[in-house]
């Protein structure tokens, strides 16, 4: 049996494909397009034009690798950005009219319960909560839980793209909007503290491409090279921490010249990395756990979460 995720992320989509045979499961083929969707339109509360024809273009070549797979089971899923905008029906309309791939806009709530099964699909959790993170463009999900539950699970509206866009107004990013930011933050994220001091955990498992690339950045300053299977990286907290520093005092080029940076990332990291720095502060924490799992893995693995998916549309 073959199947096909597909992601519509605020800053990137994602195409999955595996084989599964006798409950072994195989990759066939991966993908990641940057198409920004929210682009020039999220904090406007819309999709704008230009992002809808790189929406279709970027979906009309997912379909012909699918076709090319000879793939019928197809999920596919939109998150923030189109479940946020005012026109996000009609480009999920327009879409499947041009390519035939129909897209279910999925909920915050859902999002993060997929997001934690992707993370348990790749993690021997224990009995211990952990804290969550997924960074996109247009939200941010933290989940608190452990290998038996979801003890707390919220969607915030503040993804890297909307961060961008509302504090990282001129490069490098003045000290003065950081700390505007940082104070924000402090309101924006209340029920966030909250849940931490009542549920404690012991640490933080950090998926998006936002830890992805943190991590590339300190294994190309140690000289190491990521393992091809590897799910999940361990970034120390201090080295975490001079990455951080840098990247606030570099301006964009700079930024790119940083060995590790990924292209695509180079404009959200810096605010993204801020948001990251401000939530470690409310925990006691040596490492930071990047997971290469999430959202799409969730919707791969988690049975439950596709019967709501398919339920809710």
């Amino acid at each position: 049996m073959r199947k096909a995720v597909i992601d519509l992320g605020t800053n990137t989509f994602h195409l999955f494909i595996v084989e599964i045979d006798q409950g072994t499961i195989n990759t066939l083929y991966k993908e990641k397009i940057a198409v920004k969707i929210g682009q020039n339109g999220i904090s406007k509360g819309k999709i704008a034009n230009d992002a809808i024809k790189r929406a279709i273009h970027t979906l009309k070549i997912f379909k012909t690798v699918i076709d090319q797979f000879e793939v019928t089971d197809v999920k596919g899923v939109a998150t923030s950005a189109i479940r946020s905008a005012r026109n996000g029906q009609s480009v999920i309309d327009e879409i499947e009219q041009e390519t035939g791939i129909r897209i279910n806009v999925i909920s915050g709530d859902l999002e993060a319960e997929l997001i934690f099964g992707g993370v348990k699909a790749a993690l021997n959790l224990t009995n211990q909560n952990q804290l969550v993170m997924d960074i996109g463009g247009g939200s941010v999900e933290f989940i608190i839980g452990n290998n038996q539950q979801i003890s707390w699970k919220r969607s915030f509206e503040i993804g890297a793209q909307r961060l961008l866009d509302k504090f990282h107004k001129s490069d490098p990013m003045p000290a003065e909007n950081v700390d505007q930011m940082f104070d924000w933050l402090s309101e924006e994220l209340l029920e966030l503290k909250e849940a931490l001091e009542t549920h404690k955990p012991i640490g933080i498992i950090g998926c998006s491409g936002t830890f992805d690339t943190l991590s590339e950045i300190y294994l190309q300053q140690i000289k190491k090279e990521r393992k091809a299977t590897s799910t999940t990286f361990k970034l120390p907290i201090k080295d975490y921490h001079d990455i951080h520093r840098s990247l606030l005092i570099k301006d964009k080029a700079e930024r790119l010249a940083i060995p590790g940076m990924v292209s695509m990332r180079v404009d959200m990291i810096v605010v993204a990395s801020c948001l990251i720095s401000f939530v470690i502060e409310h925990l006691d924490v040596k490492n930071i756990t990047a997971c290469t799992y999430a959202l799409k893995e969730g919707l791969l693995f988690s049975d439950k979460a596709l019967n709501e998916t398919s339920e809710s549309n």
